[in-house]
């Protein structure tokens, strides 16, 4: 299913050495995907065709325009995966934030976000979970083996949630590192999973916005082999996230909360 967001195209390679050799090259396809709330489209996302019901949910959530599961009415795909349609109870409040406070964020494709102040920076994610550093070690070894589209073109985010024991509950991709992450968790939402004791794992650097995505979600530790912000740690202190980075070649830093994991 995989190949379907990928295509062949030409390119010519060319090397120091002063060769140069015409072949193929595997590149990644994203379109223009419609959300439409409660029958109003509300915006477009540049993202892979694939778990566009799990990546709006997720988005809306994160955003609190929709404050529970519960209160989705129906989600569909239609237009041949380029439109979804989400009813459901809303909060208003917050659906005119979207509007109202643009906020441009750092991601890799430019991402909009509304609802960065008042009730969502105030969560505090008191999960008392604690999870040993051989389990982190041993998942960063498949969570990059296990990305074929990365593999194959280079050009794709991955996001996934474990367990304390490391045991996968849902894993997203995308070519945005925030898409991923909506993706992941409007997944495990959709699912009803417990996200409490749960690690997000996410290829992308972290900044402010991913904590607060964490955040709303309960999610009480992140791992990224990439970098972090300041802004990250800063919101990571006071949201009572544990925030690990630049985790790779049996390294890391842990920037807060450290008593989460067990050294």
């Amino acid at each position: 299913m995989q190949n379907n967001f990928i295509s062949s195209l030409p390119c010519l390679r060319v090397y120091e050495n002063g060769e140069s050799i015409d072949q193929q090259d595997s590149i990644i396809k994203e379109e223009r995907i419609a959300l439409y709330l409660n029958g109003t489209k509300i915006l477009s996302t540049m993202s892979i065709p694939q778990d566009q019901d799990a990546h709006s949910i997720g988005f809306l959530l994160s955003e609190g325009v929709i404050e529970s599961v519960a209160d989705i009415i129906k989600v569909e795909i239609v237009d041949d995966g380029l439109r979804v349609n989400v009813d459901a109870k809303i909060n208003e409040e917050n659906l005119v934030n979207l509007y109202r406070e643009k906020t441009l964020t750092s991601g890799c494709c430019v991402g909009v976000t509304g609802n960065f102040e008042g009730k969502i920076i105030e969560k505090f994610v008191a999960s008392q979970v604690r999870v040993p550093i051989e389990m982190i070690w041993k998942t960063l070894g498949y969570f990059y083996e296990e990305n074929d589209l990365f593999n194959q073109t280079g050009c794709v985010h991955k996001a996934m949630l474990v367990d304390a024991k490391g045991e996968i509950i849902q894993q997203a991709f995308d070519v945005g590192r925030h898409n991923a992450i909506d993706k992941v968790v409007g997944k495990a939402r959709l699912n009803h999973d417990d996200l409490s004791k749960s690690v997000l794992f996410v290829s992308g650097r972290l900044s402010l916005e991913m904590m607060i995505k964490t955040a709303m979600h309960d999610i009480p530790i992140v791992v990224s082999r990439a970098a972090t912000t300041q802004l990250a740690i800063q919101s990571a202190q006071k949201l009572g996230i544990t925030l690990v980075g630049f985790a790779r070649e049996g390294r890391c830093n842990i920037y807060t909360h450290k008593s989460r994991i067990i050294l």
